[in-house]
């Protein structure tokens, strides 16, 4: 199902064998305003059935909005939405909604109890909530002045809430922290953990969005509940701007949970289409619900691993394949039998020789800019290399998917890189980014690289490898 009205990420969550997938959006256009928590369900996270809302403003304390959250299950198998709501005055209040029947599979309706609002934050906005021995744990992204914050609340019957001395984690510099989310994560294996879990073979992963750049940061780090209730983020690991990202493509807003039918952790997000914050207020923004993800702690403790959920594969059909391609520097091949509207292209690159890969100057930190200046049409030593898509039959229009290496200090430096640039001939009114990240693999040993893409196409599209 794509989504093609405003939207902004809320909680998805596993229920008695259905997927419940909550998100805000506005039923009435693709711009922002008249928002409500939709609600759409699926048995496998590829084909979704949309209901009615669940929630939407009725009472005092959302009177003028119903704004982000987390859905979860509590003890005894109850459902329950934890969201913040705008009251009369316009203060950002914290309530939950509980299913009205539990013998309902789809959950269809909601009800708001006369107990809310639970908590009362100040200039606070987007949570995460888990268990961890007696106490639940809610973590609520904020900022003070250009402080990004996240503040800790705790709840032994999560209607009480207390709000720690001591905020879980801040960084200076970093403007607002939004959608903040707290997680486990196992260091052995791609096993997903429920938030609860704790000890010494877990360490915790803290991913915000930040509302200055509109792109999302996470940390790996350690998590003592007990005795001071802090996160520490592990050592070498950039806290900011610079830090690791889930996705270097247009991509916010970020949701993750444990799905217990598989024991893994399900990743989840947004796209959208427009290209500052100034326009998602003036101009109203459309997204598009990303692929689910299935994210797992890396052997090195370094990174996060993802990969697409194995039920997306239950779309595939025709089977088109190439073997031993020779790919000379200019040149491109065709693949004339892509003629579906998606396709989901696997190929592996080999590179024979890796000597004159260009030099990599230290000053170039920036992937997105350095993607821009070199672009797919600039010929370097090895690369760019990679995919053409949504091209026209004579390529004067086209998006490129490519990589670029680099020789660097140490290693090599793999640059990934995506560029709209030459989508469109059309000069003024389209936002036409390029999105790159430097891609954390060694080719010494193999030579190879791997490239997984999706693609949305029509029948008047082109596709080649260059």
């Amino acid at each position: 199902m794509l989504f093609s009205h405003a939207f902004y990420q809320t909680g998805p969550m596993y229920y008695n064998g259905i997927y419940h997938l909550f998100y805000q959006y506005n039923p009435k256009g693709a711009v922002w305003g008249n928002i409500v928590w939709a609600h759409s369900v699926s048995k496998d996270m590829v084909n979704w059935e949309a209901l009615e809302p669940a929630i939407y403003p009725s009472e005092s304390f959302d009177i003028n909005g119903c704004w982000s959250g987390s859905a979860t299950v509590l003890p005894e198998n109850k459902p329950v939405i934890f969201y913040t709501g705008i009251d009369p005055n316009q203060y950002q209040v914290q309530n939950y909604a509980v299913p009205e029947n539990l013998s309902d599979p789809y959950l269809r309706k909601w009800v708001k109890p006369a107990d809310n609002p639970i908590v009362v934050a100040d200039e606070t906005m987007n949570k995460t909530m888990n268990k961890i021995g007696g106490h639940w744990r809610m973590v609520v992204a904020s900022r003070r002045k250009q402080r990004g914050i996240a503040y800790l609340y705790r709840s032994r019957g999560f209607r009480k809430w207390v709000k720690a001395k001591h905020p879980l984690h801040s960084v200076p510099n970093t403007g607002m922290f939004e959608c903040a989310d707290f997680f486990p994560v196992s260091l052995s294996g791609d096993t997903g953990l429920d938030n609860s879990a704790f000890g010494p073979n877990v360490k915790h992963v803290l991913k915000v969005s930040l509302d200055l750049t509109r792109y999302e940061y996470y940390t790996i780090g350690s998590y003592f509940p007990e005795a001071r209730d802090k996160y520490v983020v592990g050592k070498g690991f950039v806290d900011g701007w610079n830090g690791l990202r889930f996705d270097y493509g247009n991509f916010y807003a970020s949701k993750t949970f444990f799905d217990p039918s598989k024991n893994r952790r399900i990743l989840w997000g947004w796209t959208n289409e427009s290209d500052t914050a100034q326009d998602d207020v003036q101009k109203g923004w459309a997204g598009l619900q990303a692929i689910p993800r299935k994210v797992w702690l890396d052997p090195s403790g370094k990174q996060l691993l993802q990969w697409p959920i194995e039920e997306i594969e239950t779309l595939r059909g025709q089977n088109v394949q190439l073997s031993n391609q020779e790919l000379k520097s200019g040149e491109h091949i065709e693949v004339k039998a892509i003629t579906a509207a998606q396709a989901d292209v696997a190929i592996t690159f080999s590179i024979p020789n890796l000597d004159k890969a260009e030099p990599f100057d230290p000053s170039w930190t920036n992937a997105q800019d350095l993607c821009g200046l070199k672009g797919s049409t600039v010929q370097g030593g090895v690369g760019p290399f990679g995919l053409l898509t949504l091209a026209s039959e004579k390529l004067e229009e086209y998006t490129p998917v490519f990589f670029r290496v680099f020789t660097g200090l140490y290693k090599h430096v793999v640059l990934l890189c995506s560029d709209s640039g030459s989508s469109s001939l059309r000069k003024e009114g389209l936002y036409k980014p390029s999105f790159a990240g430097f891609v954390d693999v060694d080719l010494d040993d193999t030579y190879k690289i791997s490239l997984r893409t999706f693609l949305h196409t029509c029948p008047s599209n082109n596709f080649f490898f260059f």
